[in-house]
Parts: structure tokens; C-alpha cells; sequence
């Protein structure tokens, strides 16, 4: 068998990704940090109200990416186990 086996490639391919979700995560909370639950609002604070609404709007805008990429981690590494365990029934065993 030449090459490198399949299941190393997903395995790569879920390294990668699972790597860019955390990396995700990571800059999802630290945009989350600027987040307040509650707002006490007067003249001289108006313009927290539009910092607030623009930091829900970066993380709906990250949202998504977080599900495809949660999604994308979870379906690789169903993959590589799969073809590892698909790799074990099928190689010959060894007989002395």
C-alpha cells in the first residue's frame, strides 16, 4: 500500500479543523467579554447602546461559522473512526 491511508488524511483534515474552531471559540468569547447584560442608559452613555448593538451583531455573524465548523469536527472524526475500525476488520491478521 502506497500513500498515506485515508483515515490519516481525515485525520489531518479533523486536526485542521477542530484548530480553526478553537481558534473561533477563542475570538467568539473574547468579543463576548465586551458584552453587558444590562445597560443603564443616560445622555452622556448613548453611545454604549450602539457599541452593545454592534458587538451582537459580530457574534451573530460568528455564529454560523461555529456550527459549520462544529458540525464539519463532529462528521471527520465519525469518519476517522470509521475507517479505522473499517482498517481493522479488514487487514489480514498476522499468523505466526
Amino acid at each position: 500500500m502506497s500513500g498515506i491511508a485515508p483515515a490519516t488524511v481525515t485525520l489531518i483534515l479533523w486536526g485542521v479543523v477542530t484548530a480553526l474552531l478553537i481558534a473561533l471559540l477563542i475570538y467568539r468569547s473574547l468579543i463576548s467579554m465586551k458584552e453587558d447584560d444590562q445597560l443603564f442608559l443616560d445622555s452622556a452613555r448613548s453611545n454604549l447602546e450602539e457599541e452593545q448593538k454592534q458587538v451582537r451583531q459580530r457574534l451573530a455573524r460568528l455564529a454560523p461559522y461555529a456550527k459549520i465548523l462544529g458540525a464539519t469536527s463532529g462528521v471527520l472524526l465519525v469518519t476517522t473512526a470509521g475507517l479505522w475500525i473499517y482498517n481493522q476488520f479488514t487487514k489480514p491478521a498476522f499468523l505466526p
